[in-house]
């Protein structure tokens, strides 16, 4: 098994980015092996290849998704991907145990300074509290948490 870095790219309008633009390029500048999947590039029909990404998923120890916030939650497509990739069976539930003991990170660009996620921000909440639900779905699928990278 590789040890090398996956990353999970969802951001709808890349070109349009300038913070997951450069991370992308940093991240393809890597000294490390890192392997990128851009979702919305690999996936414009949003018919996800659920085996092939499952597959990347196995292969990988160290796994971050990384995306812009967009209504305090992921991208849809991310969503999406989530909710097909981490299969009954595959990700939890009976002999759901692909993903135990990796460890998984969020790379979030959020739009607005760091002080307007507190909770006495504009937003009203910290990025950690919005991104909880996430952070459950590490939790649940066995695997570790990794601490946030935003900007």
């Amino acid at each position: 098994m590789s040890r090398k870095a996956l990353v999970i790219l969802a951001h709808p309008k890349l070109a349009e980015s300038q913070i997951n633009a450069a991370w992308r390029s940093r991240l393809e500048d890597a000294h490390g092996p890192v392997t990128i999947r851009n979702i919305y590039e690999l996936y414009p029909d949003w018919n996800i290849d659920v085996a092939a990404e499952q597959v990347l998923l196995e292969r990988h120890e160290r796994i971050f998704l990384q995306f812009p916030l967009y209504w305090y939650s992921t991208p849809p497509l991310l969503k999406k991907w989530l909710d097909d990739v981490l299969a009954y069976g595959w990700a939890y539930g009976p002999g759901g145990d692909r993903l135990v003991h990796k460890e998984i990170g969020l790379i979030v660009s959020t739009g607005s300074p760091e002080a307007a996620y507190q909770t006495d921000g504009r937003v009203g909440h910290t990025l950690a509290e919005l991104l909880r639900p996430l952070e459950q779905t590490v939790r649940f699928v066995g695997a570790c948490y990794l601490p946030v990278f935003a900007l």
